[in-house]
């Protein structure tokens, strides 16, 4: 259904920099087969990828290529038809800690009180203002989140997704409708935890956030993986300025129009 995969043995995340240490870049995730097929539509196949910690890996693609399917599987909220996910981190309370396209919260709790809520159900102690001040919130840490604009409500939600420090973290669309200015600082926060160790999964259409922020990217496409690879890499590879010529290089020019930097579905 696809075409090979384009991938540079080199390339993942050690020729980026972004990355703390060899150690780190270990993978924690791996996929081995993957297929999703709902009745008679296949999603994808085939899919196999490492996740390593220490990074931030980024799934691009078109709107219906499974980037939110894929996200889930991760996870372990939703079955695969076909082929595995392992898990190859700590073992910990809390794995994985996941953000998904629309959190949802208690209105009537104020920032603080919802990251303590999330606090109570993992057994390591947890600073909460070290958590609001890590995603620019400590302002707002009495606000109620019936109060809070949706830029903020979506950095809780970066906040309520590392309680405990889960080795991995999958945020979906983590900057969708959000300005340039906040959805940078989401960015900024999450690379800022692949910095320190932890692995962390985004889908995104934002490209420029990707390019600048991502150390690794896959592209899905044509149900399958297209192409992976750090920006950098990915560039020269495809002799592309940018990630966008990458991905219009990659997927059909039909596909791509207004998908990438739009902010909408997976």
């Amino acid at each position: 259904m696809h075409d090979a995969i384009t991938t540079d043995a080199t390339d993942p995340t050690a020729q980026t920099g972004r990355a703390s240490s060899d150690a780190a870049r270990a993978p924690v995730l791996s996929t081995t087969g993957l297929t999703k097929t709902y009745e008679k539509h296949s999603v994808f196949e085939g899919v196999d990828i490492d996740i390593t910690g220490g990074a931030m890996t980024a799934v691009i693609g078109p709107n219906g290529t499974g980037k939110t399917t894929l996200l889930r599987m991760l996870l372990g909220h939703i079955e695969p038809t076909a082929g595995s996910v392992s898990y190859n981190g700590p073992d910990v309370d809390r794995p994985m800690g996941y953000l998904p396209q629309e959190p949802a919260f208690r209105p009537q709790f104020t920032a603080a009180e919802t990251i303590d809520f999330y606090a109570s159900l993992v057994p390591t102690a947890v600073d909460t203002d070290a958590l609001l001040a890590e995603v620019n919130l400590s302002d707002a840490r009495d606000r109620r989140v019936a109060a809070l604009s949706g830029g903020m409500r979506r950095l809780l939600a970066v906040a309520q997704a590392v309680v405990g420090d889960p080795p991995v973290v999958c945020c979906d669309e983590p900057a969708s409708g959000l300005d340039p200015s906040m959805a940078q600082r989401v960015f900024s926060s999450l690379a800022g935890r692949a910095a320190d160790g932890m692995a962390v999964v985004v889908t995104s259409h934002t490209l420029s956030l990707v390019e600048t922020y991502a150390d690794h990217v896959v592209i899905l496409h044509d149900g399958g993986v297209a192409a992976t690879g750090s920006p950098a890499g990915l560039c020269e590879r495809f002799d592309a300025a940018d990630l966008w010529d990458v991905y219009a290089t990659v997927v059909e020019p039909a596909a791509t129009g207004s998908a990438a930097d739009s902010g909408g579905g997976s």
